[in-house]
């Protein structure tokens, strides 16, 4: 075995046969980033173990490539004590979001171990609102004056950006500290000393401080912006969003929309590590959910149970049609609210949004509708086929409908988008597609 294809279960029986030797000679041969991925798929009990056995500058770097999920974990295997001077050494946007995670208790004793001037850089960050850009950006950076010359602001980058975050794209202020542009670093090392910053800079990308992260943070993946100024409200810059924490709020939003389109909540870490409390807790609520909001269905056959007692076979394509309606409406849902992440749509289209799923389902329940006609039919008798066909183009039409608006309502009431995709709009396309079923079966069969 190599020091370079080491795993997490190789590492965890090294650490359990008291090798302790070995992994401390094996993950000092590690880059910090892999030893990172190892930690996390470590057992609890090891993972500590495996962390104190690194040295003190590593263990810094380690650190910071973890996750914020994963430096709570730490902290709870090992005390504060132990991590504070990894801690001090985050950036104030890792910093921010590490705390988040943490007990109120914990929190307050990493703050107090940091320096005054860290402290402050801190609570910059969380001073602005959860799910803002602001409480994702980094205070620290290095700026260009829009009076100086190329050889004036490289000589300031070189001098302030070891403590910036980034120094690839530098904004460019004026007297008041408001963002004029921004320059790259390849400008200003290529440009004359002598010439100005003001005829180098181009037009800024930028966020304010309270734009939602989620949103900011997909528009600075898509346009592959290095790092975005962040603004107030008066275009003062307070800070820049670097394209890596832009793609970990991207990453982290999929992830949590992911889950929750599959009626659960997201795991905070490695499946086999977690413990059977905490997938039942990211499970069951939306079971019980899903279980109050059946009994529509069942409510709704109750209703009915007169005409499927003189239509029998209406009750073998309850399943069938069900099944179209809900799949109808998560595929709108799911289309929509992707559209929404990367800012193709907004609430403002929910017209157009509505206009195009009318289409498109009747487009589709008129495709389905024709097959499903002609089966029924060539078994059950033409008017069977009838109300079977008419169905499905009718349920697939207000599936579709309602799949695809349903996330703009969501998101115009604040409400997280993948919470109304596939579990609540299956359970309401089941019950309303029930209803539809059997109005026109009763109109076409006449019962």
């Amino acid at each position: 075995m190599t020091y370079a294809t080491l795993d997490a279960n190789q590492l965890d029986d090294l650490i359990s046969d008291g090798e302790l030797g070995a992994v401390a000679t094996a993950l000092s041969a590690i880059p910090a980033g892999d030893i990172a991925a190892l930690l996390d798929r470590l057992p609890h009990q090891s993972r500590g173990v495996a962390f104190r056995l690194l040295p003190k500058d590593l263990a810094v770097e380690v650190f910071d490539d973890l996750s914020a999920d994963s430096q709570r974990r730490l902290i709870d295997d090992l005390g504060t004590v132990e991590v504070v001077a990894a801690f001090d050494h985050l950036d104030p946007d890792d910093r921010a979001g590490l705390l988040d995670e943490l007990p109120a208790g914990v929190a307050r004793a990493l703050i107090q171990q940091l320096t005054r001037a860290e402290r402050d850089v801190t609570a910059v960050v969380l001073g602005y609102p959860r799910g803002s850009v602001g409480r994702r950006m980094s205070p620290e950076f290095v700026h260009a004056r829009l009076d100086e010359t190329a050889g004036a602001a490289l000589s300031r980058v070189k001098e302030r950006g070891h403590a910036a975050e980034t120094i690839y794209t530098v904004p460019v202020l004026d007297d008041a500290r408001t963002l004029s542009g921004v320059v790259s670093l390849r400008d200003l090392l290529l440009a004359d000393p002598e010439a100005p910053v003001a005829g180098l800079m181009r037009k800024p990308m930028f966020a304010h401080s309270d734009d939602d992260a989620e949103s900011t943070a997909q528009r600075c993946v898509d346009r592959g912006i290095l790092a975005m100024p962040v603004v107030d409200r008066d275009n003062r810059l307070v800070g820049v969003l670097t394209i890596d924490d832009a793609v970990e709020v991207v990453e982290q939003a999929r992830d949590t929309d992911e889950a929750r389109a599959g009626a659960r909540e997201p795991l905070r870490e490695p499946y086999l590590h977690a413990s059977i409390l905490s997938i039942t807790r990211a499970r069951i609520v939306w079971l019980f959910v899903l279980a109050v909001s059946a009994i529509l269905t069942v409510n709704v056959l109750e209703i009915f149970e007169g005409t499927l007692e003189q239509k029998v076979a209406l009750a073998l394509f309850i399943p069938l049609l069900t099944g179209i309606g809900g799949n109808t409406g998560s595929q709108a849902a799911t289309t929509v609210t992707r559209a929404l992440a990367t800012d193709d749509v907004t609430t403002r289209d929910v017209v157009r949004v509505a206009g195009k799923e009318i289409r498109v389902g009747l487009t589709m329940g008129s495709l389905l509708g024709v097959v499903g006609f002609a089966v029924a039919a060539l078994v059950y008798g033409i008017d069977i086929g009838t109300v079977i066909g008419l169905t499905i183009v009718s349920i697939c039409t207000m599936a579709a409908t309602v799949g695809g608006v349903m996330p703009l309502v969501a998101k115009s009431i604040r409400v997280d988008p993948a919470v109304f995709s596939t579990p609540f709009i299956s359970t309401f396309c089941d019950a309303t597609g029930l209803i539809v079923y059997f109005s026109i079966a009763k109109a076409v069969l006449g019962i």
